[in-house]
C-alpha cells in the first residue's frame, strides 16, 4: 500500500497509520500489529453477539439517562449493522489475542463509533460506545451469546437432520433387504 492508502489515527498512545478504508481505529490496528498469530479472526456468531451487546448497552444507557438519545440511536443502528454481518471484514483481530479480549471489544467500539459517526453524530468509541462496560463484561457475555446462537442456528438443526436420517435409515435398509431377497 502506498502512503496515501493510509490515514493517521491518534489516541492516548500516539499516532498510528490505519488503512484508509478501515472502519476501525488505532486500538484495532495495534492488535493487528501486535498479535499476528494464527490468521484466524473471530467467528461470525461472536461478531454478531458483540453487535447485539453494544446495542443493548446503548439502550440501557438511554434508559438510565447517561447518554444523549441521538448518540445512542446512532450506536444502536451501527451495532445492528455489525450484528447483521454487513461489516465483518472490519473485524481483523486474530482470535489469539490478549487474555481478556480487549482487542475485540475495542475493535467493536471503533467500528460502531465510525459507522455511527458517518450517520452525522459524533460518537466516541470509549466515551459513548463502551460507556459503562469493560472487556470483562463484554467478552464473556459475547462468548455465551455466540454459543447460544451457534447452538440454535447450527447444532440443533444438525441434530434434527441426524435424527431424521437415523429414523429413515431402517426403512431404507429394510426395503433394500426385501429387494435383495426377491432376486
Amino acid at each position: 500500500m502506498s502512503k496515501q492508502d493510509f490515514r493517521v489515527e491518534k489516541d492516548s498512545m500516539g499516532e498510528l497509520q490505519v488503512p484508509q478504508d478501515a472502519l476501525y481505529g488505532a486500538q484495532t490496528q495495534r492488535a493487528i500489529d501486535n498479535f499476528p498469530i494464527s490468521g484466524l479472526t473471530m467467528p461470525r456468531e461472536f461478531i454478531r453477539a458483540l453487535g447485539q451487546i453494544k446495542a443493548a448497552c446503548a439502550k440501557a444507557n438511554i434508559d438510565l439517562g447517561l447518554i444523549d438519545e441521538n448518540i445512542a440511536n446512532a450506536i444502536m443502528a451501527a451495532a445492528q449493522q455489525v450484528s447483521d454481518g454487513e461489516v465483518d471484514s472490519h473485524f481483523p483481530v486474530d482470535v489469539f489475542q490478549t487474555g481478556s479480549g480487549t482487542s475485540s471489544n475495542m475493535n467493536a467500539n471503533e467500528v460502531i463509533s465510525h459507522l455511527a459517526s458517518n450517520a452525522g453524530v459524533e460518537v466516541h468509541p470509549n466515551d459513548h460506545v463502551n460507556m459503562g462496560q469493560s472487556s470483562n463484561d463484554v467478552i464473556p457475555t459475547a462468548i455465551h451469546v455466540s454459543a447460544c446462537i451457534g447452538i440454535h442456528e447450527n447444532l440443533l438443526p444438525a441434530l434434527d437432520h441426524l435424527a431424521s436420517t437415523l429414523r429413515n435409515r431402517p426403512n431404507k435398509s429394510s426395503s433394500s433387504l426385501k429387494q435383495v431377497a426377491r432376486t
